[in-house]
């Protein structure tokens, strides 16, 4: 373009569609110096999008973030419209109008008689095929895909989607663009849902059918995932800020192109679309809103909130923790700050004074980082009491299982607790994959065997999914809730079935993730990336693999195939590969990449 050299090369811009997306666009352009033409059929959108802005700006100058001046050039380069006669001499138009071919080749169609030949064409579609949108143009070459992720002004990521008819100087100057607006453009192929989408709804969609089969309460599944993975949201409050109604869409064109039966829309997602109960747009979707676009929660009737229940449990004055591992220590170091006189029993009296000197170390640490005193970690200290026997759990009222995750080995020690542990005891396992009722059935008081899910590393991971089978007591399942408020972790409630909450929908997007990188899709990289700067994840899914250990996470793939059945649930033949050849990760040195060896 014969601009001043002086001038970024896309400097007017125009967004078609001021919904919440287009909005958030336009206003990073804006604040990024663009001029901006914001177009839509309605006016109430076109004033919707105005107003945000200026309360946007607003809000950076109370926060010092801009000048009075700053605001005001902002919002002067940012002008509404209801004609797309608007975009004649935009450089590059965005559409993101809604999630249709239809609509967006009417819009393309028309925008092929009105802008100048060399203007630059994006859709910001995140379902649907790039390709065929490019086919329906006079200027396929000038037709790229330019995929941000909502809240835009806070989210880094930016998919630039090209396709066999983009020019490559298109694909060159939106990258150009998204880097000058402060985002990390991550080049990526045209099947729908992308990358970070096409794993980001997947898991969704698990989470809706998961809710929706009352497994679990929509805060419990929020919070499991919240707590246990580091995410920024839980699946459902995510699912009602993206739209329920959008996200039907978008899985529909990735099960459309797929026919992976983990895309294919829960129901429940069409009956609230069809409700009208989309999100927060609506004021009402798997929560309920303060009013149609707030974020704030009410409360209604579908379930408590606070997860409050009926009844009490029974009185725990100490707790046996069997096990000698990372888990095992863990687990005893959280009860014993918590003032529990705790009996810390392995295979030997050396294990255990082991394990206690394990645990020794992690308060030293911690008070070393000044979240501890000495005098609270040698107090915490005096109450784990080593032992190289289980009988020494005679009369604790609580006992905690953490040992290999074998359910023979489990068995085996039930067995045991079973005989040793007084009438009452409540008996807890920690595992993260095997039936608690197969290991219940052992014992001659399956009614006080309960899961009691923790997670790695134990003092520091807040979340326990509290895991009752079909034959455990109320009064059980109220004493581990109560327990884990009083050791200040989160309790969440979920049946016995494979992966609990968290597992369940952790896994089958890592195992997705691997696919992609299988059918060469995309690279290891990317998919990190993506994940990261689009969903917000505190790690990509191949960081995460090789810190989990792709041995462990075969296992847990192969687990949740079993007692589900379902094809795409089938471990990816590259993660079985990679633990044949020994690859498991961190722990090894190689997985998914390469690591420095341990000293």
């Amino acid at each position: 373009m014969d601009r001043q050299s002086s001038q970024p090369t896309l400097q007017t811009i125009a967004v078609v569609g001021l919904g919440t997306m287009g909005t958030g666009i336009a206003e990073v352009l804006a604040r990024a110096g663009r001029e901006v033409i914001g177009i839509d059929i309605s006016e109430a959108a076109a004033h919707r999008a105005a107003t945000a802005l200026a309360a946007a700006t607003a809000r950076s100058v109370a926060r010092e973030r801009l000048t009075e001046q700053e605001r005001a050039d902002v919002l002067a380069r940012f002008r509404t419209f209801t004609d797309l006669g608007a975009a004649a001499e935009a450089d590059l138009v965005i559409e993101v109008v809604p999630e249709s071919y239809e609509i967006k080749q009417q819009v393309f169609r028309e925008l092929d008689a009105i802008v100048r030949p060399d203007t630059i064409l994006a859709t910001g579609t995140n379902a649907l095929s790039v390709t065929r949108l490019a086919a329906e143009s006079l200027r396929p070459e000038r037709v790229v895909g330019l995929h941000f992720f909502t809240p835009v002004p806070a989210m880094k990521l930016v998919e630039i989607v090209s396709c066999v008819l983009t020019a490559p100087p298109a694909v060159q100057a939106v990258t150009e663009l998204a880097r000058a607006l402060g985002k990390e453009p991550v080049a990526v192929g045209d099947r729908p849902g992308f990358v970070a989408d096409g794993l980001l709804f997947g898991y969704l969609n698990q989470a809706a059918a998961m809710y929706e089969a009352r497994y679990a309460s929509r805060e419990d599944i929020d919070a499991a995932m919240r707590l246990g993975c580091g995410l920024p949201m839980g699946p459902l409050a995510l699912l009602d800020l993206i739209g329920v109604d959008t996200a039907r869409t978008v899985l529909e064109a990735m099960y459309t192109s797929s026919g992976d039966r983990l895309h294919a829309p829960a129901p429940i997602l069409g009956q609230l679309s069809e409700a009208g109960l989309t999100g927060q747009k609506s004021g009402r979707g798997f929560y309920t809103y303060e009013a149609p676009g707030s974020s704030v929660i009410v409360r209604d009737l579908q379930t408590p909130l606070d997860g409050s229940l009926v009844g009490a449990g029974r009185p725990v004055g100490s707790v046996g923790v069997a096990g000698s591992g990372t888990m095992a220590s863990g687990i005893a170091q959280v009860f014993a700050q918590a003032g529990y006189g705790v009996v810390l029993a392995a295979r030997s009296q050396e294990k255990a004074e082991a394990a206690k000197a394990a645990i020794g170390k992690s308060l030293g640490r911690a008070v070393s980082k000044g979240r501890l005193t000495e005098e609270g970690a040698a107090q915490t200290l005096d109450r784990i009491t080593p032992a190289g026997s289980l009988d020494a759990f005679a009369e604790v009222d609580l006992a905690v299982e953490a040992v290999a995750e074998d359910l023979a080995v489990k068995q085996e020690l039930f067995a045991t607790l079973d005989k040793v542990c007084k009438p009452g005891a409540v008996l807890a396992t920690t595992t993260s994959s095997l039936p608690v009722i197969a290991i219940a059935r052992v014992t001659s008081r399956p009614q006080d065997v309960i899961g009691m899910h923790f997670f790695n590393p134990a003092p520091a991971m807040k979340l326990v999914e509290v895991v009752r089978t079909v034959l455990t007591a109320d009064d059980v399942h109220a004493t581990v809730r109560e327990i884990c408020v009083k050791v200040r972790k989160h309790p969440v409630d979920c049946g016995d079935r494979a992966g609990f909450i968290v597992n369940a929908l952790l896994f089958p997007y890592l195992n997705n993730a691997i696919k992609m990188v299988e059918e060469h899709y995309a690279d290891i990289d990317r998919i990190d990336a993506a994940m990261k700067l689009g969903g917000g994840y505190p790690m990509g899914p191949f960081e995460l693999l090789d810190v989990v250990g792709l041995d462990v996470s075969l296992a847990i793939e192969k687990v949740l195939h079993k007692e589900f059945r379902d094809p795409g649930l089938a471990p990816s033949p590259l993660l079985e590969h990679l633990v044949a050849a020994g690859c498991l990760g961190r722990k090894t040195g190689r997985g998914f990449r390469e690591y420095a060896a341990r000293r």
